[in-house]
């Protein structure tokens, strides 16, 4: 049989089944690898292409259910599209330590036989509380009656309590389909019933639930799930940031009388470990996760829910390179049932899918509950600049300061973490940057810290300049959120403040809290980054101010447009969800971009057409391929040298054109000098194949990488 392993191989080994063994395809087996035991997958039988004295004897069979043929063809899929070895791929459905071998037992008492002749009444108290039937733990039984675990000990040598063994772990509650139903809009009752038809016809089919910002997007798609749980098949629903769903999982519980399954990488590994193995053998029916959870062993998946599909937090740029969006609708077509992407700014690429058949399409016109979209209008900030030193138009912080004299609440959003994104010496023009990375040291004030946000280097804010010694010459250039909480400080010093940032809040359960402080009102102004942009309901936000409006614009990348564009649109849809109206005011210093037209006019489908338009012209996705290499290493002469070589056995074709090799934007990252090709293709062309050929023969150093990117997401 040949067995997979977890590991960078370029394929399945052969081993042998000793007699005294069965095993099948999908079985999780012990087998030797040099003077290694590895844990590996049987991929099917043998190949038979080596000497039968060089095979080796699989060890053992691990007690796991096989992972399941769907996952199988699902794992080998993206290996070929994402051109990584399966062995790659096949490690990300085996994370969770521990989840091969059944969970530990633990020894419980119950009540089976008659009352001892000797009744004292210690032993009557723990009869009493054993009436129930239900199993404890002695030291349970003890403390509930009162007694010494002595008296459990003599009532079980009795017969009077049995010995039971019970998992050590909780067991999962069920999610009930018909624990709260929902009042639906007539609208939202028609899309509902149109995704619940999917469900369970053995049909493979993709949805864009496509509906504004409030218009109950999540309510809709749950129905979808419950006729997934009434039809008994497991449920997955893929969110962008786990830290990002306090609310999505309180109103999932009130839904479903019950919290789902949670998969992220916070999870403790005990955790990890139940939740693997309770999606193996079917007892988890529903699954809320990143991107990751795509991997899980599901045996019966029927439905899978991808919210904020638009999100660039479903893309992984690193080791397996992959658009957990793109392959949520890869694993529904090979286990032929639905898939569903809800958001409010769909991308390009699922509108191109709908504008050609390929996606079904369900509206979501309007808000639910009669709340009406908020207004959006830009401040142009060359006519109506701030205060010097200061980073707020006076026509903002009027706005705030009103919408505060009314008790409501404000949001300021700026998504720049930190308090500047740039410190320089004003003696000598000296940059503080990365000595790891081709990037400036961000200021952290508030920890008194200068970071790098790509490889995380962390050093000490200087008193003086490293490069002249200059004492307190050192400036912050720009703003970031932290600069903007101390300066709202300063004009609203009466305000309740919240600064909401992935580097203030550590965790799922501090950003839990603060939601639960703003949905109470226990503030008034929240300063944010991106995670403050989707999925939040806060009844009392009726303003949203924009700080820099042009921010994401810089990037220059060819999705520029289109994710600044989805991020203030999102960020503005968080504004006059309830009965009071929003609106939302925008920083610009340049009000003519089609992106704030779009923003501003509410007529999204019209620049999205300009900019499918655009890239058609282009030759890029959707109407394109690309695929990024990056080749890196520690000594930039050997890097170079290596791509100059590559340059050379680039294969003639029509269909495929090679740019580079280049610096890429960031030339050095990690201690690492990189250079970029990039490869540019007809929609037609097998990209793969021809990356493929390129490469053939190629002998990359150890000391080198050269990784491949299939439809990249970063440029960088």
């Amino acid at each position: 049989m040949r067995v997979l392993l977890p590991l960078g191989l370029p394929q399945a080994y052969d081993y042998r089944v000793p007699v005294s063994l069965m095993v099948q395809d999908g079985d999780f087996v012990v087998v030797p690898l040099g003077p290694r035991q590895l844990v590996g997958v049987v991929w099917g039988e043998g190949l038979g292409d080596i000497a039968s004295s060089r095979i080796k004897n699989i060890i053992e069979k691990l007690p796991a259910p096989p992972l399941p043929e769907e996952v199988r063809k699902f794992i080998d899929w993206v290996a070929t599209y994402t051109m990584t070895p399966p062995g790659m791929v096949l490690r990300l459905a085996m994370r969770a330590p521990g989840a091969l071998e059944p969970a530990a037992m633990r020894r419980a008492y119950r009540l089976a036989g008659p009352p001892p002749v000797r009744l004292t009444p210690a032993r009557k108290r723990v009869l009493e509380v054993a009436a129930d039937g239900f199993a404890r733990r002695a030291g349970e039984l003890a403390e509930e009656a009162g007694v010494s675990n002595g008296v459990i000990k003599g009532l079980a040598d009795a017969g009077t309590l049995e010995k039971v063994d019970l998992p050590s772990e909780e067991p999962f509650e069920d999610p009930d389909p018909t624990a709260q139903q929902p009042i639906l809009s007539p609208e939202q009752a028609e899309v509902a019933g149109h995704l619940r038809a999917r469900i369970g016809v053995n049909e493979f089919s993709a949805t864009l639930l496509d509906g504004v910002t409030g218009s109950g997007k999540t309510e809709v798609y749950f129905e979808a799930v419950a006729e997934a749980i009434d039809q008994n098949r497991q449920v997955m629903i893929l969110v962008p940031e786990i830290a990002l769903t306090a609310q999505f999982l309180k109103r999932f519980e009130v839904r479903f009388g019950c919290l789902p399954a949670q998969w992220h990488s916070d999870l403790s590994s005990r955790e990890r470990r139940r939740v693997w193995r309770g999606v193996a053998e079917d007892r988890v029916k529903v699954v809320v996760g990143a991107r990751s959870a795509l991997f899980l062993p599901y045996p019966n998946l029927g439905l899978i829910i991808v919210d904020e599909e638009h999100e660039n937090a479903f893309k992984q740029d690193e080791g397996v390179a992959y658009n957990a969006r793109d392959m949520c609708v890869v694993r529904a077509s090979l286990g032929a049932f639905p898939v569903v992407l809800a958001t409010a700014t769909p991308s390009l690429e699922t509108m191109s899918n709908v504008w050609s058949g390929r996606y079904a399409h369900e509206v979501l016109p309007r808000r639910h509950g009669g709340a009406v979209l908020p207004t959006i209008k830009p401040i142009d900030m060359r006519q109506h600049p701030p205060e010097r030193g200061k980073w707020l138009s006076p026509v903002l912080v009027s706005a705030v300061g009103e919408t505060l004299a009314r008790d409501e609440q404000a949001l300021l959003f700026l998504n720049r973490r930190g308090y500047a994104p740039l410190t320089l010496c004003r003696t000598c023009g000296h940059r503080l940057g990365c000595p790891q990375c081709d990037a400036w040291l961000v200021e952290h004030r508030f920890r008194k810290q200068l970071q790098c946000h790509h490889c995380g280097y962390q050093a000490p804010s200087p008193s003086a300049c490293p490069d002249c010694g200059e004492e307190d010459s050192l400036v912050a250039c720009g703003p970031g959120v932290e600069r903007i909480m101390e300066e709202v400080k300063v004009s609203f010093p009466e305000a309740r403040i919240a600064l909401l940032s992935s580097d203030v809040l550590r965790g799922p359960a501090a950003y839990g809290e603060a939601i639960r402080q703003i949905q109470d009102h226990e503030i008034d102004l929240i300063v944010g980054t991106q995670i403050v942009a989707k999925g939040l309901n806060f009844p009392l936000l009726t303003l949203v101010g924009v700080v820099d409006a042009d921010l994401g614009l810089e990037n220059g990348d060819l999705r520029a447009g289109e994710r600044t564009y989805q991020l203030l649109h999102q960020v503005a849809g968080r504004a006059g969800r309830a009965q009071k109206p929003g609106r939302v005011l925008m920083q610009t210093y340049m009000p003519e971009h089609p992106v704030m037209g779009a923003l501003v006019s509410g007529d999204r489908d019209k620049f999205l057409e300009r900019e499918a338009r655009g890239r058609e012209m282009l030759g890029y996705p959707p109407y394109g391929r690309l695929v990024a290499l990056v080749l890196s290493g520690p000594e930039l002469d050997k890097v170079q040298g290596l791509s100059r070589e590559l340059a050379l056995r680039v294969p003639h074709s029509d269909k495929v054109s090679v740019l580079g090799p280049a610096p890429a934007p960031i030339s050095l990252l990690r201690g690492r000098h990189r250079v970029r090709f990039l490869v540019k293709a007809t929609r037609e062309a097998h990209v793969q194949g021809f990356v493929a050929q390129w490469l053939e023969g190629v002998k990359v150093p150890s000391s080198m990488r050269l990784s491949v990117d299939v439809d990249p997401h970063n440029f960088l």
